[in-house]
């Protein structure tokens, strides 16, 4: 029997502290900082980040600058000639639907509304969608990265087949909405410093004894 998310979350938050979610309130720069985020450590997509920001007064004027301009302020970041292209497409798209580039108006829509509105961008999967929703408007989805759908496979809480796209509905029934940001946070740093895809360090995990896949753990 899998640990429950509670007690997961309890004894991780012993390890981690317990994070607090403080919504940023700018969807579109969480779409931004999402796709920058894509394949690259934290630390470099945010300073590819703060490129864009430095070299482009508004989304506005970085929606329609030349790709090559911003190609090469998010170099840093990694795959700069996949990324850049894709920005200006969400951008564009965006303002198509949203002159104003004023998405506030998700808040007040029905959550699988503002889901659905998101992942009609280009290029807006499942993740990106939840970060919007989560980190940005405050809403109730859960973002499932690598670490967050590795952790919670070895530790069985969702089937080790399943695909990333199904792990968000499947986490999200699991969990109560009030704690997806919680259990988010907890897992992303377990999957960092821990539970690493090539060599976990289940001897300093507080969740070993009961997981599945650490060799001191009840064996499924």
């Amino acid at each position: 029997m899998p640990l429950s998310p509670t007690a997961i979350m309890e004894r991780l938050a012993g390890l981690y502290g317990a994070p607090e979610h403080v919504p940023h309130g700018d969807p579109v720069a969480e779409l931004v900082l999402t796709v920058l985020s894509q394949n690259t450590a934290d630390s470099n997509s945010g300073r590819a980040f703060i490129q864009l920001m430095r070299r482009f007064p508004s989304w506005d004027a970085l929606s329609r600058a030349p790709t090559a301009e911003v190609i090469a302020a998010i170099q840093i970041g990694g795959l700069s000639q996949q990324k850049g292209p894709r920005i200006q497409q969400i951008l564009r798209a965006v303002e198509e639907r949203s002159p104003a580039w004023d998405l506030s108006f998700l808040r007040s829509v029905p959550l699988e509304e503002a889901r659905a509105w998101l992942r009609a961008l280009p290029g807006v999967g499942p993740k990106t969608a939840a970060c919007v929703l989560l980190f940005a408007l405050g809403l109730p989805a859960m973002p499932v990265d690598t670490h967050v759908e590795r952790v919670a496979k070895r530790l069985g809480l969702i089937p080790a087949k399943l695909t990333a796209e199904h792990a968000h509905s499947a986490l999200e029934a699991l969990v109560a909405p009030a704690d997806y940001y919680r259990f988010h946070m907890l897992l992303i740093k377990h999957g960092r410093r821990l539970c690493d895809a090539r060599r976990p360090r289940c001897g300093e995990c507080p969740l070993a004894a009961d997981c599945p896949a650490s060799p001191s753990g009840a064996l499924p």
